[in-house]
Formats: structure tokens, sequence, C-alpha cells
């Protein structure tokens, strides 16, 4: 076998390796993720230098080694230099690149996840520094694209609870709809309700039936043989009575409502999975801020880890309200 191969790639992340040199995490098309040095790449005259930097396409020839591969020759593709001069693009564009890095899989190709992350890198350099809110709306589609390659976008298009297609009513100024990460999307808040007052009901029956049973059983002072009597959450519940028959009682569990949505919000989100964005007249930087935050809490709940870049678009958002106002 080669000891030596070809790849194209796009740089992720870069370590400190030594006095000298880096370790770069670079999604390949050919190869998935790889973490390979690139040597002497710190060396003020080294050719690593600026070709290990982030988001830079390179055509690269990697050398096997025990635990890690290592870069011997490398010829640059493409740059993003637009995103490195915008705060905001750049701290959009590392957020996209930590979703890719839970995402990407290794030893297998991944030339979709490749061209869908280039081609989002293109979009947020090409966004106007003059229009903050764009930053977020193309942050917001990238985000949403990736998780759809995954399997893992939220649902959007119907309530999760009942079925029913979920339609944004612009006439109503306090139509809300409700977003819940645990049930994986939207609800309509009447849905939602009727299933809390039907749990509601259920546990006072629960509650009447144990006083029931405890009055014809009272507990004696000496141990005795004891029955499970019911389950008032699937089975992580049981209650115990005397020789009582076991009464098992199934109910659907009642998710948790992780924020409200306005008939704007609930558009923009729906219309993510389109090639293009969605502009509507009347959506602000806070619609877009909205749908934005909701995203990064079910993608942060999918990957189950944090997205440490999300700190620098709130800081950077913060500081364009501040500047603003």
């Amino acid at each position: 076998m080669s000891r030596t191969y070809k790849a194209t790639g796009i740089n992720l992340k870069t370590q400190v390796l030594g006095e000298s040199d880096k370790i770069v995490t670079i999604l390949t098309r050919e190869f998935g993720l790889i973490r390979a040095v690139a040597p002497g790449a710190r060396k003020h005259h080294s050719s690593l230098g600026g070709r290990s930097g982030m988001f830079v396409v390179n055509e690269l020839l990697i050398a096997k080694g025990r635990s890690l591969d290592k870069i011997t020759q490398a010829q640059t593709l493409k740059t993003y230099p637009g995103l490195a001069k915008d705060l905001g693009k750049l701290a959009a564009g590392q957020y996209l690149a930590e979703i890719v890095l839970c995402l990407a899989l290794s030893e297998q190709p991944q030339e979709e996840l490749y061209e869908l992350f280039n081609e989002h890198l293109h979009r947020l350099e090409a966004v106007s520094s003059a229009n903050p809110s764009g930053v977020l709306a193309h942050l917001a589609h990238g985000v949403f694209h990736l998780l759809a390659l995954a399997g893992l976008t939220p649902q959007v298009q119907v309530c999760c609870l009942s079925g029913r297609s979920l339609k944004p009513d612009f006439t109503d100024p306090n139509w809300q709809v409700g977003f819940s990460i645990p049930a994986g999307g939207t609800v309509y808040l009447e849905a939602w309700e009727r299933l809390r007052r039907e749990g509601d009901r259920e546990m006072r029956e629960m509650r009447e039936m144990r006083e029931m049973a405890t009055d014809q059983f009272p507990m004696p002072h000496v141990p005795f043989p004891m029955t499970p009597v019911a389950s008032t959450e699937g089975t992580s519940a049981t209650h115990w009575l005397p020789n009582a028959q076991t009464v098992v009682v199934h109910r659907q569990e009642i998710p948790v409502i992780s924020s409200r949505l306005g008939a704007i919000e609930l558009a923009l989100l729906q219309h993510l999975s389109q090639p293009e964005i969605m502009q509507i007249d009347s959506a602000r930087d806070h619609d877009w801020l909205s749908v934005e935050q909701i995203l990064r809490q079910y993608a942060q709940y999918q990957l189950g880890r944090p997205i440490r870049s999300a700190t620098l678009i709130d800081s950077y958002f913060a500081a364009n309200h501040d500047a603003t106002v």
C-alpha cells in the first residue's frame, strides 16, 4: 500500500504542535475528516503557513504516519478572505465549522458535506457588511441545510403533536406556535394545552385511586408482600399497594415548550429548507436572531455538545445593537 495519498480539503481547525508545527483538521472530499501535521507551519517563511489557515482549500499530498499523518505538499485552490475581514462573518463561519466537525465521518468520502459547507461559506462571504441581519440569515440557512444533510432537521411544516399543517397567520399580531426541542419541532399551542389538561386530569384520577386504595388497605406495621399498582409516567414511577391488582396507565409525555414563535419567525423557519433565503420585508434583526437561537438550541441538543462560536455571534450582534441604538 502506498504511504502517501492525495486529497482535496478545507481546513476546519488548527492546533499548535511543538515549537513550529501545527495539527490541522481537514474536511476532505475523498476521505472525510482527517488530522495531519503541517510541519514548520508556524515558521515565518514556511510555505505551509498560509496554507494551514482556517477555511483554506488545498490540494494535498499527505504521508501516512503511525499516529498522525503529515502534509508534505499543499497547493491552495481557494480562500475566503472576506470572512477574516468581518467579525460577524468569521464567527458564523466558525459556527458552521463546529457543526461540520460533529457531522463529518472519517475514512469515507464526504463530498456532499464538503460541497455544502463551501457553498455556505461562499454565501456568507458575499453578504454585505452593512447588513448584519444578512449574516444571521445565512448562518441560519447554513445550519438548517447541514442538519438536513445529516437527517436531523426539526419538523417545522406540521405540528409534532397533532400532525396538522402549520400555516403562519400574518393577520393576527398575537398568533404564536410553540417549538419543542424534545418533541423535535413546532407544535400548535392548542394541542399542547389539550395534552397538558388531559395529563392533569389523569394525575387527579391517579391520586384519587391511590387515596381510595389506601383507605381500603391501610398500611400495617408489619411488612407483607406488596403489589405494584400503577405507573403515571410510562414506567418511570410505580405505586405499591398491598395485595392489589396491577393497574398500568400509559400517558403521553407532555413535551417542554422551548420557545414561542410569531408568524414571521415561523415563515422564516419554514423557508430555510429552500435553496435560497426567503426575503420578508417585515422581518427584522430580532426575527432572524430568534430563528438562529432556536436552531442553535436544537442543534446543540441533537449534537450533544455546545457550539462555542455561538458566544461570538452573541457578542457581535450585541455590539451592533448598541452601536445602532
